[in-house]
């Protein structure tokens, strides 16, 4: 799984690196619609967390500094924003293949199933986000059943 994570989150890294975070950046609109989803429930559990910090260090090799950086910038343009469409229009000028943009959702599903869980709000979230990134209601499901798949090391049908 962390390699599907590396392989989708390398299209999202920016080909020269600088100091700051441009608000454009679609690392911080990811980081943004991250954090949405982890805070949807209210709850934002250590599993979902963790998950998330280690798919941003692993595949942005980031010193911890600058992770801490970019998670600080994308949680504060999370928290300002009043809707996803701001990221999800970054993320979808960087993702131009619709295989890039259902995998985002994917991983968006894998955080949510970190903590084992998943609610109706989490739900909303990604369909509102998976609604502006012009993924399709099937690949939506499709991808939160793998996702259910993956937390649970076995096969997901249903709901």
């Amino acid at each position: 799984m962390l390699d599907r994570i590396q392989a989708f989150l390398h299209t999202l890294a920016p080909s020269h690196h600088s100091k700051e975070f441009a608000p454009d950046d679609p690392r911080v609109a990811f980081v943004a619609l991250c954090f949405q989803v982890m805070e949807a429930d209210g709850n934002v559990s250590e599993e979902e967390q963790r998950k998330f910090r280690d798919l941003l260090r692993e595949r942005y090799d980031l010193s911890e500094d600058r992770l801490k950086a970019l998670i600080e910038v994308g949680h504060q343009a999370g928290s300002e924003a009043v809707d996803y469409y701001r990221f999800t229009s970054d993320l979808r000028k960087h993702l131009v293949d619709e295989g890039d943009r259902i995998e985002l959702l994917g991983i968006l599903w894998d955080i949510v199933y970190a903590d084992g869980q998943r609610n109706e709000i989490e739900d909303h979230v990604i369909w509102r986000i998976a609604d502006l990134l012009g993924v399709s209601a099937r690949d939506r499901v499709l991808q939160r059943q793998q996702a259910a798949a993956r937390a649970t090391g076995g096969d997901q049908g249903g709901d």
